[in-house]
């Protein structure tokens, strides 16, 4: 088995392509996203502008009219773009659209695919996925469930709350995680924004500020769907989470991993031209230790997450490759972003060097997609079995 780093040239062209239009036109935007927040104005601005530039969805396939590549190399135009926080808002490869956008892919039926997955990839429209819920309901634990379809004339029946739900303000269809009441087991229904018995509720003030629709509350009091709103097969919601969470941990991976890259990138800038002591910081002992282990910790990233990518485009499922990648990812890049602070001094803190908002965004990565916590115990239990297997004591 080999892996090859080499980077083909059409993804070298839309690497270059993608930098370019995040340096000349993203980032001169960011300013005012901070002041006044990212709505759908702005948003519709940048996805212009990155139609216009040739660097519309990268992760989608050809024939929705996406980039069309491996998911080896969405990695490489991915980090690109989460150069800056809203790259990816602006190529139509943002959390929660993207990940939906693959899900629809691959579950959804023809006529879903129309109304649902084609206007997303297409920019027309926004989307969220409605799993975590309020204590005691779901979250870390999806097994706690709690929002429940009941089956009815021609349809279902949702009752529940979820809250956190990313992008809900204004999305256009919910992907909703229930469970159904007579068998127990879980599905996804596909409820559309402006179903009646849905209501969408108070947004909570995060530290991340950059999410259009911010992170809301979901209320289902008796929200009616039809038969044809369940999202591939009833009873089979967990599985089809798997389909979408494992590689959308990984398309997080690369995005922050280019957030960091920048975080980095400024404050080296900053160290190589600040005078302290009577000589550069970057040459200060302390400062040099700090910049090496960004180096380390960003090449080790990149190298872990390309392998993992790698082995998904070949075919693989990822759910433990992408459980380490993304413990480990998500770990690194705060570990950068933090000395990325450091070496910036006060400034560091600011939004005028963006490394303050970057950190304030980065933090929720270690909870979001499993909490690190969580995933360190599938990968130990997956190990332990391995080896109680191998030792003949299962």
């Amino acid at each position: 088995m080999a892996f090859d780093f080499s980077v083909p040239e059409r993804v070298a062209e839309w690497r270059t392509r993608i930098a370019a239009f995040v340096a000349e036109t993203v980032i001169p935007l960011e300013q005012r996203a901070f002041a006044d927040g990212v709505d759908g104005e702005l948003r519709d601005e940048l996805q212009e502008a990155a139609r216009a530039a040739g660097v519309w969805a990268p992760q989608a396939g050809a024939a929705l009219g996406g980039g069309g590549f491996r998911f080896d190399e969405v990695a490489i135009l991915l980090e690109e773009a989460g150069t800056s926080l809203l790259g990816p808002l602006a190529l139509n490869c943002a959390a929660p659209d993207e990940g939906n956008m693959h899900l629809l892919d691959v579950v959804a039926t023809g006529d879903q695919r129309s109304k649902y997955l084609e206007p997303l990839v297409a920019g027309a429209i926004r989307s969220c996925f409605a799993m975590t819920e309020p204590p005691p309901g779901a979250g870390s634990d999806p097994s706690a469930l709690r929002t429940v379809a009941t089956r009815t004339s021609g349809g279902w029946l949702i009752n529940g709350e979820k809250h956190l739900i990313t992008g809900a303000a204004g999305a256009a269809f919910v992907i909703a995680m229930v469970r159904d009441a007579d068998t127990g087991s879980a599905s996804m229904l596909l409820v559309d924004g402006d179903n009646p018995g849905m209501r969408v509720g108070d947004h909570a003030r995060t530290l991340d500020s950059t999410m259009i629709g911010g992170h809301r509350q979901v209320v289902f009091e008796d929200a009616f769907v039809p038969d044809d709103a369940v999202l591939g097969e009833p009873g089979e919601g967990f599985r089809y989470a798997q389909v979408r969470l494992a590689p959308a941990r990984l398309t997080h991976c690369m995005r922050w991993l280019g957030a960091a890259r920048r975080a980095h990138e400024i404050a080296l800038e900053r160290a190589v031209g600040r005078e302290v002591f009577g000589g550069r910081l970057a040459d200060q002992g302390m400062a040099q230790a700090m910049i090496a282990d960004n180096e380390i910790d960003l090449a080790a990233a990149r190298a872990l997450l390309w392998q993992t990518c790698w082995q998904v485009a070949e075919g693989g499922r990822g759910t433990e490759e992408s459980s380490r990648a993304k413990v480990f990812i998500s770990e690194a890049t705060s570990r950068i972003v933090d000395r990325a602070v450091q070496l910036a001094g006060g400034l560091g803190t600011s939004d005028d060097l963006v490394i303050g908002r970057i950190y304030a965004e980065i933090r929720a990565f270690r909870i979001y997609d499993g909490a690190s916590e969580v995933h360190r115990m599938s990968i130990a239990k997956r190990a332990s079995r391995r080896t109680a297997t191998r030792l003949g004591r299962s």
